[in-house]
C-alpha cells in the first residue's frame, strides 16, 4: 500500500468535517474522492499532504513514496517562460547531460589511469541519462504542454503573464512531469477544454503510478477510476468500480442500511412491548424474564438511521410564454479583438424546443458568440436576431450579472420587485440559502454559491430562451444532477456553452461545435458526436491550409497531382454514395415485404414466426438509421467537392 487514512478526525469548531475516515491506496491505483461541496475532501486532502494536522487519526505514506499536489488555485512564480517552467522538472537531466559534456573535453585531455576514471563515470551519466529517458526530455515537456492546451507560440509567455486558469496548466505540466509515486488532484479539468482533459485521461490512464482524483466530471471519472471514495456527513465509503458503478452500489448500500435500520426498529420496539407486558403482570418470575430481556436489549448497538437524501437545491426552469417556432438566427458573424481573429462567416439557427451545446477549444470565442447574442458585445459584422416573443435568461460564468456589493436577499428583491418577503425567502431555501445566510454579501460567497444564486435569479426570470454559460462550473455532483434534469424537463429553448460531457449527453440535441474558426452542426448528443466528429469537421470545418505557396517550377506539376487525387475523391465519393443508396432501397424493399407477410392472416397467428419477422425489421431499421445519416455526410461531400 503506497498511502492508508487510518481513523482521520477533524473539526473546525463544533462542525464535525471528518469523522473516522479510512481508506488506503494501492500501487498504480486511479481512485477518486468524490461529496458534495463542503463535505471535507480539500480537507482531506491537506490532511494527506501533512499541510493541516488531524485531530485524530494518521496519515501513512510508503517508505521513499514521493507525493504530488495539484490545488484547485495555482500561483506559478514569475521570472521563466512557460516552456522554463515545465522544463525545470526535468533539470536533474539537464544536470546530468552538463557533466557528461563537461567529462567528455575532459577526457580528450586525459590518459592512462585518469582517462579510464574519466571514462567509468562518462560510462555511469550516460546510463543514467538513457534509463531516464534523458533524451527525449524536451520532446516529452513539448508533448505535455501541447497535450493541455499551449499552442507552440504560447511556449515563450512569462508566466508571470499568465491567467488563473494558466498557471493551473502550468502547474498540472509540472506535476505529471515530475511523475510522483502518488498524484493528489484537485479538479484538474476546471481550466480544459475538452481535447486537454481527453489528452490527460489518456496519460493518466498509463500513469505508472497511483492518483487519486477530485473531480465532478462524472465522464472523467468513469474513463480514469476504478475505485470510489465518497464523504458524506464526515464518514467515508469505498466502492469498487468506477463512477457509474458506484451510483448504483451506492444505492443497494443506502436501501439495505435502511433495511437494517428498520428490522432493528422493529426489534427494539417487540421486546419493549414484550418486556413493558411481562412487568404488568407483576409477578416474580415475569419480572426476572423482563429484566433478562432488558438487559440484552441494552447490549443492543443502536444503528443510526442512514440518510436517505441529503439536502440538496430544487430548480424548476418553465417559461411564462412560448415563443415563435424561429427562436435565433444569426447570420455571417464575425469578431476579432485586435488581431486576434476568432471567427467570421458564422451561421446558425435555433428552432423553438431545442437544446444546443456550444463547444470548442478554449480561446476559440463561444463565450464571445453567447455575448454577442445577448448584445453584451458588438460583432465586427453580422446579425443575431431574436424570434417573436423570445425572452432570454442569462447565466454568465463569470456571475458579471451579480452585483457585488448587494446581499443575496437584496440581488433577488431588487431584480424582482413584485415577490413578498416570504416568497423570496422560499426560493432562496430551495437554493440552500437560510436563516441569516440570506443577508451575506455576494462578495463573500464561494464560487458555488454564486451559482446557485444566479440559478435562483434565472428560474425566477421564467424566460422561454435560456443562455448559459458553463452552468456547471463549481456546482457539485448532486448538484449538477438537479440542474440536469430541470433542463431536460423545461419546455423552452436552450443554448449553452460546457465542457462537462455528462451534462452535455444528458441535455444536449444538438451540437455546435467551433473548430478552425468554423462550426460544425450536428444533430445528437455527445457520444455519438465523436463518432462521425472527424468525418463531419472534414467537410465543415477543414484546417486552414498552413503549407508555402510552391515555386513557379513546380506549381503546374502540384496542380496536376491535386486534380487527379480531387478526381480520384470524387469517384469514391460518388462511388460511396451509390453503394449506400442500393444498399437503402434493397433495405426499404426488404421493410415493406415484412410488413406484407405480417398482414397475411397464416404468418399473423404464428408467434415465432412474427417474432423472426419483427426481430428482422428492428434490425432493418437500425441498420437504415445509419445509412440514412452517411448518405447525408456522403452527399454534402460529394456536392463540396
Amino acid at each position: 500500500m503506497l498511502l492508508t487514512c487510518q481513523n482521520i478526525q477533524k473539526s473546525f469548531g463544533e462542525k464535525t468535517i471528518l469523522d473516522q475516515v479510512s481508506f488506503h491506496i494501492e500501487e498504480r491505483e486511479k481512485a477518486a474522492l468524490i461529496g458534495n461541496n463542503g463535505a471535507g475532501k480539500t480537507t482531506l486532502l491537506r490532511i494527506i499532504r501533512r499541510e493541516l494536522d488531524p485531530d485524530g487519526g494518521q496519515v501513512t505514506l510508503a517508505k521513499g513514496a514521493s507525493l504530488g499536489y495539484l490545488a484547485q488555485h495555482q500561483d506559478v512564480q514569475g521570472g521563466r517562460t512557460i516552456y522554463q517552467e515545465l522544463l525545470k522538472e526535468k533539470q536533474y537531466l539537464l544536470d546530468i547531460e552538463e557533466k557528461m559534456r563537461q567529462t567528455e573535453l575532459a577526457m580528450k585531455q586525459a590518459e592512462g589511469e585518469a582517462l579510464q576514471k574519466l571514462m567509468d563515470t562518462y560510462a555511469s551519466l550516460t546510463q543514467r541519462f538513457e534509463q531516464n529517458n534523458g533524451y527525449a526530455c524536451q520532446s516529452e515537456v513539448t508533448g505535455v504542454l501541447k497535450g493541455l492546451g499551449f499552442s507552440e507560440e504560447e511556449f515563450h509567455k512569462q508566466t508571470a503573464d499568465l491567467s488563473g486558469g494558466q498557471k493551473t496548466r502550468v502547474a498540472l505540466g509540472c506535476l505529471l512531469l515530475g511523475k510522483p509515486d502518488i498524484l493528489l488532484l484537485d479538479e484538474p479539468t476546471n481550466h480544459l477544454d475538452m481535447d486537454s482533459i481527453v489528452w490527460l485521461e489518456t496519460y493518466l490512464l498509463n500513469y505508472p503510478g497511483a492518483v487519486l482524483i477530485v473531480s465532478h466530471d462524472r465522464y472523467f471519472l468513469d474513463r480514469i477510476v476504478t475505485r470510489v471514495i465518497e464523504l458524506e456527513q464526515g464518514k467515508a465509503l469505498s466502492f469498487t468500480g468506477d463512477y457509474t458503478a458506484f451510483g448504483q452500489k451506492k444505492a443497494q448500500v443506502r436501501e439495505a442500511q435502511y433495511r437494517a435500520y428498520q428490522n432493528q426498529q422493529r426489534e427494539i420496539h417487540h421486546q419493549e412491548e414484550v418486556i413493558a407486558k411481562l412487568k404488568s403482570f407483576n409477578r416474580e418470575k415475569s419480572i426476572r424474564r423482563a429484566e433478562s430481556r432488558e438487559k440484552k436489549l441494552e447490549k443492543i448497538t443502536p444503528l443510526e438511521k442512514p440518510i436517505l437524501e441529503e439536502q440538496s437545491m430544487h430548480m424548476r426552469l418553465e417559461p411564462r410564454m412560448e415563443s415563435g417556432k424561429d427562436v435565433l438566427s444569426v447570420q455571417d458573424l464575425a469578431k476579432s479583438f485586435g488581431p486576434n481573429k476568432l471567427f467570421s462567416g458564422l451561421s446558425f439557427e435555433i428552432k423553438r424546443g431545442e437544446r444546443v451545446a456550444l463547444i470548442g477549444a478554449n480561446g476559440t470565442g463561444k463565450t464571445t458568440i453567447l455575448k454577442l447574442i445577448n448584445g453584451l458585445l458588438p460583432p465586427d459584422h453580422g446579425t443575431c436576431t431574436l424570434g417573436s416573443k423570445v425572452q432570454i435568461g442569462y447565466y454568465d460564468q463569470e456571475h458579471q450579472v451579480l452585483h457585488m456589493e448587494k446581499t443575496i436577499f437584496e440581488e433577488l428583491s431588487d431584480t424582482y420587485p413584485a415577490l413578498t418577503h416570504t416568497e423570496i425567502r422560499n426560493v432562496l431555501a430551495a437554493f440552500l440559502f437560510t436563516g441569516d445566510d440570506v443577508f451575506q454579501k455576494i462578495s463573500s460567497l464561494s464560487g458555488g454559491e454564486r451559482g446557485r444564486v444566479s440559478l435562483a435569479k434565472l428560474m425566477l426570470s421564467e424566460a422561454n430562451l435560456l443562455i448559459l454559460d458553463e452552468p456547471t462550473n463549481h456546482l457539485d455532483i448532486a448538484s449538477r444532477e438537479i440542474l440536469e434534469e430541470a433542463l431536460k424537463s423545461y419546455t423552452g429553448t436552450l443554448l449553452y456553452v460546457s465542457h462537462d460531457r455528462y451534462f452535455i449527453n444528458q441535455t444536449a440535441t444538438r451540437i455546435l461545435d467551433l473548430t478552425n474558426q468554423a462550426l460544425v452542426d450536428h444533430m445528437g448528443g455527445y457520444d455519438h458526436y465523436l463518432e462521425k466528429r472527424e468525418a463531419l469537421t472534414a467537410i465543415y470545418a477543414p484546417p486552414p491550409e498552413t503549407q508555402k505557396a510552391p515555386s513557379a517550377v513546380s506549381q503546374e506539376k502540384i496542380s496536376w497531382k491535386q486534380k487527379k487525387e480531387e478526381q480520384a475523391r470524387k469517384r469514391k465519393q460518388e462511388n460511396d454514395l451509390k453503394k449506400t443508396e442500393a444498399r437503402i432501397s434493397e433495405l426499404e424493399g426488404r421493410d415493406d415485404e415484412i410488413d406484407q407477410l405480417l398482414s397475411q392472416p397464416q404468418i399473423a397467428t404464428d408467434p415465432q414466426q412474427c417474432a423472426e419477422l419483427s426481430e428482422e425489421k428492428e434490425s432493418i431499421r437500425k441498420e437504415l438509421e445509419d445509412l440514412y445519416e452517411q448518405w447525408e455526410i456522403l452527399a454534402e461531400a460529394s456536392e463540396s467537392l
